[in-house]
C-alpha cells in the first residue's frame, strides 16, 4: 500500500461512515500502514509495505457507535469485498482493543488530509491520524506476530525508528489493562534485554 491509496482508504472510510448516517470528520489509522503517515514510500523497506489492508478507528467517542461504524467499514471495504476487488487493497475497521499504545500517544499523532482525502460527494475534508513510528513499533513488538517483528526490525535496520526511543515507550505503556502492560513487559525482555538484540542478520 502507499500514500495515495491510504488517502483513498481513509476517504472512503469516512464516506461509508456517511452512507450509514454518521458524519465523522477523521479516523485513527493503526496497524503498519500508519507508517505511511511519517515517510515517504520510497524510503520504507520491503517488510514495511507489504501489506495490502490498511487498519482504521473511527474517531468517536462513543464505544457502540464506534463498533458500527467499525462493523459498517469492514463490511464494505473488507476483505473480498467489491472494495478490496475494485482498488487491490481493503479496509479493517477496529477498535483500540487491537493496539497496545505507550501513554501520550495521541498527542503523537500524524496527520493525512490532502485532495485525496476529500468526499468526492460532499466536498468535506476528512483526516487520518496516523500513529507516530516508535509509537506504531511498541504496538507491533506488543502484538508479537513474526511479520510484525520483521515489520519493527526493518525499520530499526534503516535507521527510520530508534530503538531506544522505542524501548522508553514500551515502559510507558498504562498499567491497565494488565494483559497490555503485560505484553509491553515481555516486548522489552525479548527485543532489549542486551545494545543489539533487535538486530537482525540482513
Amino acid at each position: 500500500m502507499n500514500y495515495q491509496q491510504l488517502s483513498h482508504a481513509i476517504c472512503a472510510a469516512c464516506s461509508i461512515a456517511r452512507e450509514n448516517g454518521v458524519q465523522i470528520a477523521s479516523v485513527i489509522v493503526v496497524g503498519s500502514q500508519s507508517i505511511l503517515g511519517s515517510f515517504d514510500y520510497a524510503v520504507l523497506p520491503a517488510a514495511a509495505k507489504a501489506t495490502m489492508e490498511v487498519d482504521l478507528i473511527p474517531d468517536v467517542t462513543d464505544s457502540d457507535l464506534l463498533m458500527f461504524l467499525s462493523d459498517a467499514i469492514t463490511g464494505a471495504a473488507g476483505e473480498l469485498s467489491l472494495f478490496d476487488q475494485t482498488h487491490g487493497f481493503c479496509i479493517d475497521g477496529v477498535d483500540m482493543s487491537t493496539s497496545t499504545l505507550p501513554t501520550g500517544w495521541r498527542d503523537r499523532l500524524v496527520a493525512v488530509s490532502n485532495p485525496d482525502t476529500i468526499d468526492p460527494l460532499t466536498g468535506v475534508q476528512y483526516t487520518g491520524w496516523c500513529l507516530d513510528p516508535a509509537d506504531c513499533c511498541v504496538a507491533k513488538l506488543c502484538a508479537g506476530r513474526q511479520k510484525d517483528i520483521e515489520f519493527v526490525f526493518a525499520l530499526f535496520n534503516e535507521g527510520l525508528v530508534d530503538p531506544g526511543l522505542v524501548a522508553q515507550r514500551l515502559l510507558e505503556v498504562p498499567d491497565e489493562p494488565a494483559s497490555k502492560k503485560a505484553q509491553a513487559d515481555a516486548a522489552v525482555a525479548n527485543f532489549f534485554s542486551g545494545p543489539t538484540e533487535w538486530r537482525t542478520s540482513t
